[in-house]
């Protein structure tokens, strides 16, 4: 049976760096980040990002981020991997459990979710619709 669960999250670190500089303002980076996910799944969520930064300064960006903490009763660890785009003043983040990521509780995970955050604000707001064989 899908479960739904939804909250809030924080940016709680971030750095950032060019790793090539490409024609006029585009460039390729590379972030490590930390989130704190508060709500139906509360946990901090350790990312690696590879982005890419067009000329008007949106960006399309992937990664992989573990997250461990609690699904609702449930605590252990799993990996998301993240797609998304940085458009309109907000990055949009479409998630994927990873098959077999899951430790502890969450053995068996899976799922898909999104998150959004809107430019200038220090986190957002993200869903995630799972299964827990």
């Amino acid at each position: 049976m899908t479960e739904h669960a939804e909250g809030t999250f924080t940016v709680t670190a971030w750095d950032e760096s060019t790793y090539e500089e490409l024609d006029g303002k585009e460039k390729l980076t590379k972030a490590s980040m930390t989130f704190a996910y508060a709500g139906d799944l509360e946990a901090t969520g350790k990312s690696e990002t590879v982005m890419f930064y067009r000329e008007d300064g949106t960006a399309a960006y992937t990664g992989l981020e573990r997250m461990v903490g609690r699904i609702g009763e449930r605590s252990g660890s799993f990996v998301l991997r993240g797609e998304g785009a940085f458009e309109n003043g907000a990055a949009s983040t479409t998630w994927q459990v990873v098959d077999g990521s899951g430790s502890g509780d969450l053995r068996g995970l899976r799922g898909t979710g999104s998150a959004v955050a809107a430019s200038g604000q220090p986190g957002g707001t993200f869903t995630l619709d799972y299964d827990l064989g």
